[in-house]
């Protein structure tokens, strides 16, 4: 099964967004736009994992987890927006992003750095997406708190989507 970590802002704060790039997925439908209830935070991709291999994951996410010692709430607001090369559309944060890249660096399991930015569209066929930028740029939404990390499924196929596995709660412990 395809796994990832992840954060997923609340439906208030999703909704806002969503508000916020509505016209501009109307002014730009050469991007492939992508629904509201797909949103999250990536914090680290796994990819295809064997189903016997799932304990363990989870296991080692568990500890890693507990080792970052997050001992404090993650206070973060989406603003500003910006583009991947001529892959991906996203909308940037700002607050505590270094308490978020210590969740990411404890389960990240490659050597590349942590962008922090909630994908809102994929590009086709190299489109440049500077026009939807500059439109999502002054972009300022409300502050949340990040209350859980996810072990996340993903189902591909026509119409993808994303079970939670299991939740940890931040602020995290020693404990757990």
């Amino acid at each position: 099964m395809r796994l990832f970590v992840a954060v997923t802002p609340p439906t208030s704060v999703l909704d806002h967004a969503d508000a916020a790039v509505a016209p501009v997925r109307t002014e730009h439908s050469d991007l492939r736009w992508i629904p509201v209830e797909r949103w999250h935070l990536t914090l680290a991709f796994y990819g295809e994992i064997p189903d016997t291999k799932v304990d363990g994951v989870t296991a080692m996410v568990t500890r890693k987890l507990q080792r970052a010692a997050i001992d404090r709430p993650i206070e973060l607001r989406f603003a500003g927006a910006g583009q991947f090369s001529r892959r991906a559309l996203w909308i940037a944060l700002e607050g505590d992003i270094a308490s978020l890249k210590k969740l990411a660096k404890a389960v990240i399991t490659d050597r590349r750095p942590y962008r922090p930015h909630l994908t809102v569209a994929r590009l086709r066929g190299g489109v440049d997406a500077r026009p939807a930028v500059e439109q999502l740029a002054p972009y300022a939404g409300p502050v949340w708190r990040v209350d859980a990390v996810h072990l996340m499924r993903s189902h591909l196929g026509p119409k993808p989507r994303y079970e939670t596995l299991v939740t940890w709660p931040v602020p995290l412990t020693e404990a757990g």
